[in-house]
């Protein structure tokens, strides 16, 4: 049997679908531009200088009654000040242009104090004095966004001139993560997304379809093509009602606060040298780093006693054991260098967000202690040598 079919009907037909076709995708765009446009009025660019420099990111307001902006750890560092700056907004759409705002920074920029930290998460939160006319909190979304879904963020990449950038892509997994970046290790529930987030969109939003916040910009994974890392919005909302712990300030702000002159040793530790009752110079030196453990962060003051290229003898060793059990803080340790020499430290692990005058206290306590065991040692001594203690803060 042949069947005819009607050439005008079917160009009808043919036509029909392609207006469809059309008119979906016409809507979907408009479904993408509003969502921009929803976002957009939520997206920060967040400036901080930290002992690593000047850095930059994106940050999301995610409470606009407390004036919360949140941001990833490694966009503010050790710093405890930012300067946010929001759209400037024509018709609805943003001046893009980053010496815009630089030059108008008094206008624009508004002062942030950074009053919580997460580095398991990579989070941070930072209060802001006050916000412009239009800022909107970005609503949360209730659950974990799932693969497949498609997702949308702003954020400000270092690799162009332009500011409040548009990415979308999708969900490729959602799943609990352990792994290390230049900020430190992290562990949490990771949004990775197949799509081309860049240095500089750090700490921006992520939203689903809805225009809601569903996860972090976070990280790019190295050896993956187009793979972007981002935190969970439960992390997010967990890190946000949990209780406040203030991050510790850089060290060479702890230290001039506390009225102390230092120098940075080649190896970027800080050190300060403490006079004697016999006008000699004792050096104590604080670590550059904080070590962490969950919400524990720690910094590391000692000093060397002694250097030898005898092993210290049992008179020595039970001399140091019985002082660990009268110090008030702190514990004596022998290291061996690369060199076969026997090195005697007093060491203290101090909570690094202690006041600077605790700080000077603590370093006062170690450098009257190696002083003192110095000397107990006996007259033979030795100084210690510039490579010695460069081997041991290696």
């Amino acid at each position: 049997m042949t069947i005819h079919t009607n050439s005008r009907l079917s160009r009808t037909a043919t036509l029909a679908c392609a207006c469809l076709a059309l008119l979906t995708l016409s809507q979907a765009a408009l479904a993408d531009v509003k969502v921009y446009q929803n976002t957009l009025k939520s997206t920060t660019w967040v400036l901080s200088k930290n002992s690593e420099g000047t850095s930059s990111g994106t940050g999301v307001l995610v409470d606009d009654k407390r004036k919360l902006v949140i941001t990833n750890f490694h966009v503010v560092g050790d710093s405890r000040t930012a300067v946010i700056f929001f759209p400037e907004l024509e018709n609805d759409k943003p001046n893009v242009t980053r010496q815009h705002y630089l030059d108008n920074v008094k206008k624009l920029g508004i002062r942030g104090r950074v009053i919580a930290t997460d580095r398991k998460r990579d989070l941070a939160l930072v209060e802001l004095e006050r916000l412009p006319e239009g800022a909107v909190a970005l609503e949360l979304a209730a659950t974990s966004i799932g693969p497949g879904e498609t997702v949308e963020s702003v954020g400000n990449p270092g690799s162009t001139d332009a500011l409040w950038v548009y990415t979308s892509g999708t969900v490729r997994a959602v799943y609990k993560k352990q792994f290390r970046t230049g900020a430190g290790e992290h562990d949490f529930m990771v949004v990775e997304t197949q799509s081309p987030i860049n240095s500089g969109d750090s700490g921006g939003p992520v939203v689903n379809a809805e225009g809601k916040l569903v996860a972090i910009a976070q990280a790019i994974a190295p050896n993956a093509r187009l793979v972007s890392y981002c935190v969970d919005i439960n992390e997010v909302k967990s890190f946000i009602n949990s209780p406040y712990k203030l991050a510790p300030l850089p060290v060479s702000d702890v230290l001039t606060r506390a009225e102390l002159k230092y120098t940075q040793h080649n190896t970027g530790h800080f050190e300060v040298e403490f006079e004697q009752t016999d006008k000699s110079k004792l050096s104590v030196f604080v670590t550059k780093e904080v070590e962490y453990y969950e919400k524990a962060d720690i910094r590391k003051i000692w000093s060397l006693a002694m250097t030898t290229k005898v092993a210290p003898t049992l008179e020595t060793t039970m001399k140091l054991l019985q002082q660990n059990t009268r110090t008030k803080i702190g514990d004596w340790m022998i290291e061996q260098n690369n060199e076969g020499e026997y090195l005697i430290i007093y060491m203290v692990k101090l909570d690094a967000t202690a006041s600077p005058d605790a700080t000077k206290s603590t370093m006062e306590y170690v450098a009257k202690l190696t002083s003192v065991m110095k000397k107990d040692l006996g007259p033979k001594a030795v100084t210690a040598k510039a490579e010695t203690i460069n081997d041991w803060l290696k």
